[in-house]
């Protein structure tokens, strides 16, 4: 009887054990709802305050978008990107890919600043980040999709890791697919976030050894892009990604990767006689199509690596720890 009352109490405990792991590991997923009771603001504070921006100066919303790209792609999505580099730190904003490009900050700030006055230490800068990014798409006429919410803050951030693992403007298709492979990116999922080119712009850095040197470019194109951005200085000089609409996020990006008129050298490599060519002439052919998959790319790259439950923080300030 002693044997079957001990076995029976330790059959309960291992039973209240595994469920109390359950909801332990439940409570660490992401969710569309997170902050459906702590913060029901927080969604709409985030909308407002992007349309606003975006409204002011459209490019805002490319600047956005790449924030949330360069901060999934260092370590995890955990706003890492945001930390200013201290006396004793050095965050990410002074790599190669990031400094003197990256913009909107400023922008995070202020949706940080108004989501603490509506609930304090409850929403995370990499929330808001992924929120924001979101937002920027649907403001210029692109898609929606269903952000997972609850990542924590880093404390740390990886300068050699964004020089390291950022994909480049000069990169090959091979190693592109490499690049993204490495964050659990496949092929497909890779074209259809490069598609984000579709707006915003870059600098003449980025782009001169195609425009005076690849040979898979448009001539026209080339020579138009040569009067912005001579053999040798004016490297900040700014052309659009995509020269058809570039405050506007559509698949004209596509097409231009077709007719040989992808501003950066990594852009035409997916258009280049390789094994991507198919993927980019359905997404030209199928706006429907580009923003299903660019909409399932940017949830699954939302979900590289969060920190969730006790890991990281809630930042109070975005640009550095709590601590």
């Amino acid at each position: 009887m002693a044997s079957f009352s001990s076995s029976f109490v330790l059959s309960q405990n291992l039973f209240f054990f595994s469920l109390f792991c359950f909801f332990l590991l439940a409570s660490a997923d992401l969710s569309a709802t997170f902050y459906a009771s702590s913060c029901p603001k927080a969604l709409s504070t985030i909308q407002t305050t992007v349309k606003a921006a975006v409204a002011k100066e459209k490019r805002m919303g490319a600047s956005l978008l790449r924030l949330h790209f360069h901060d999934c792609f260092v370590n995890a999505c955990d706003a890492s990107i945001l930390l200013d580099d201290t006396s004793s730190f050095t965050g990410e904003k002074t790599a190669t890919p990031n400094a003197g490009s990256l913009r909107g900050y400023e922008v995070i700030d202020t949706i940080k600043s108004q989501v603490e006055s509506v609930c304090p230490n409850v929403v995370s800068c990499a929330d808001i980040i992924a929120v924001a990014a979101r937002h920027s798409v649907v403001t210029l006429g692109g898609p929606s999709w269903t952000v997972q919410l609850g990542r924590r803050d880093s404390t740390t951030a990886s300068l050699s890791a964004a020089n390291s693992d950022i994909p480049g403007p000069t990169l090959s298709l091979s190693d592109l697919i490499s690049a993204f492979s490495k964050k659990g990116l496949n092929a497909k999922e890779m074209v259809a976030l490069s598609g984000a080119h579709t707006i915003g712009q870059a600098s003449c850095a980025t782009f001169r050894t195609r425009i005076y040197n690849d040979t898979n470019i448009d001539s026209d194109f080339a020579t138009s892009l040569q009067s912005k951005c001579p053999s040798t200085g004016s490297d900040d000089n700014l052309s659009p990604l995509d020269k058809t609409s570039p405050t506007y996020f559509d698949v004209s990006y596509y097409r231009n990767l077709i007719i040989d008129e992808g501003l950066l050298h990594s852009d035409q490599e997916l258009f280049n006689g390789g094994s991507t060519d198919s993927q980019v002439e359905k997404y030209w052919s199928s706006s429907t199509t580009f923003f299903t998959d660019f909409s399932n790319a940017m949830v699954k790259m939302g979900n590289i690596s969060p920190l969730t439950g006790s890991n990281g923080e809630i930042r109070t300030n975005c640009r550095k720890t709590n601590s």
